[in-house]
């Protein structure tokens, strides 16, 4: 007969000794009279976190704890809202972490949708041999095993694409912030973007008060309401490829090519973008290259041919390049 697992009782806290390939210690324990639960995941090296959590915190609408290699991540399953620390105890090669959150009923959902966040599938290591034989092996080694880390929610990340168009980055965070913090909603300390039907019944004079252009302001409204309607499916979109969505997206008013390839990138996922008019990897591929000017986009498209079919990490560690 198998034995059960030992449970010790220590102060409140009850501690589950049993193992699991995923997830060798579970706890379960009462915060502010809810249950609280916690599980520690180990994935493959590399993976540095420092440098994920450095990259998310730029962005101030996200709960970053550098000193204590943490991020509350607001995760959205069955409809409800729930903010789940994910902190770092590992090391570079031998990543581990701590996920903690509320109702134990959403556990596993919400340790899924936190593993699909940051990757934690990816194998890095097999992304960064790819390169050694490339033209970006010296911004390949300098920033070894940054993950490439998805927006926390998709809608979100549609709109923040939006909001960013043609907007330098510090007016555009700024803008963002605003946008999230009128509309949104701040659960445990962290902030969600607002939800579809929030945004559909938004009016442009209210966005233009924020110093939203007209013309955006009917962009963002006109996201939330195909999403509200259900023509925006980002669950479907996961079964879809890059050329479906493409065509999809590419039909909506102030959605071009740079806005689907930074959807597909850091909202789905998707290993093989590049956005050839992206200022910024302009000016990175300039620097790699000892450019006078940023380069063409045929000499783009020569250049990344290599990095194939890993261009997401490509666009990634060149922006890491000059951040």
């Amino acid at each position: 007969m198998a034995r059960r697992p030992l449970l010790v009782k220590r102060q409140g806290i009850c501690y589950n000794t049993g193992k699991s390939s995923r997830v060798p210690t579970i706890i379960f324990y009462v915060k502010g009279g809810m249950l609280v639960w916690q599980e520690t995941v180990s994935v493959p090296g590399p993976y540095d976190f420092d440098l994920a959590l450095d990259r998310l915190q730029l962005d101030p609408l996200h709960a970053v704890d550098l000193e204590n290699k943490s991020v509350k991540v607001p995760v959205v399953t069955d409809g409800q809202r729930l903010a789940v620390e994910v902190k770092s105890i590992g090391t570079l090669e031998n990543p581990s972490f701590v996920v903690r959150g509320r109702d134990e009923q959403l556990k596993e959902a919400a340790i899924g949708r936190v593993a699909e966040i940051f990757r934690w599938d990816d194998e890095l290591i097999n992304i960064h041999a790819h390169f050694q034989t490339t033209d970006l092996k010296p911004i390949f080694d300098e920033h070894y095993g940054t993950p490439l880390v998805l927006d926390f929610e998709p809608l979100g990340c549609l709109l923040k694409c939006i909001i960013h168009q043609q907007l330098n980055m510090a007016f555009a965070i700024r803008l963002t912030e605003r946008f999230v913090h009128a509309y949104g909603e701040e659960v445990d300390g962290v902030w969600f973007y607002p939800d579809a039907e929030t945004v559909a019944a938004l009016t442009v004079e209210q966005l233009r008060e924020m110093q939203f252009s007209g013309r955006k302001a009917e962009y963002v409204i006109g996201i939330g309401k195909l999403a509200a309607e259900g023509a925006l499916d980002f669950k479907k979109m996961k079964n879809s490829s890059d050329a479906e969505i493409e065509k999809q997206l590419i039909k909506i008013r102030g959605v071009g090519p740079w806005t689907v390839q930074n959807f597909l990138m850091f909202g789905l996922g998707r290993n093989n973008l590049f956005p050839v008019a992206d200022i910024g990897i302009q000016n990175a591929l300039k620097k790699v290259y000892g450019l006078e000017q940023k380069p063409a986009v045929p000499e783009m498209e020569q250049w990344s041919k290599p990095w194939e079919p890993y261009l997401s990490y490509a666009s990634l560690y060149l922006w890491r390049s000059i951040e």
